[in-house]
């Protein structure tokens, strides 16, 4: 599979499922960093459409007792990687989305500011698919090339930026076959 992003920050081959919940970056920030998510709603129940609910407004508060706690929730993520392997945008990636919170990276406050906010379903606990890695590292390399101010070392967590806050991606998160995959060819 192969990615490219247009000119208004939008994948051409992605699913797409615009989020309310982003505004505009400020004037002149690059986009030098991308920080890797992991979320399920509810925690460790996958594939039942709540990540996309929750990024709409559109969860459904009288589901589930945890829903009616996030239905006033505003966030969103540029991207999310199911566990299957697909891939939805929802934010173009020219606009900041609201998925880091209060964060630091080195010394910079409001990470959602320079970065792109990717999740995968998933959580700390439970080991991530082939499929997903597959899909992240073709969308990391197409993102490298649109946004060169992304390096290597600029590929981050949650975790990293908001320590205190978050845990994701987890222990379950293989970053050394993330970086492996970004090494390898093709």
């Amino acid at each position: 599979m192969a990615l490219t992003v247009d000119d208004s920050g939008w994948l051409v081959e992605a699913r797409r499922r615009a989020s309310p919940n982003y505004d505009a970056r400020p004037s002149g920030t690059p986009i030098d960093a991308l920080v890797v998510h992991g979320m399920t709603v509810p925690p460790g129940m996958f594939g039942h459409g709540h990540i996309e609910a929750l990024f709409t407004n559109t969860l459904d508060a009288r589901r589930n007792a945890l829903f009616a706690a996030l239905a006033e929730i505003r966030v969103s993520a540029h991207a999310v990687i199911e566990r299957t392997g697909r891939l939805t945008q929802y934010v173009g990636f020219d606009q900041r989305a609201w998925h880091a919170g209060v964060s630091n990276l080195a010394g910079r406050e409001r990470v959602n500011d320079f970065s792109i906010g990717i999740e995968l379903e998933g959580t700390d606990d439970c080991v991530y698919t082939p499929a997903q890695y597959r899909v992240l590292i073709t969308l990391v390399r197409c993102l490298q090339a649109h946004y060169p101010a992304i390096t290597r070392a600029r590929i981050i967590g949650h975790e990293d930026i908001a320590p205190a806050r978050k845990t994701d991606p987890g222990p379950a998160f293989d970053w050394a076959a993330l970086f492996a995959g970004l090494t390898r060819g093709g």
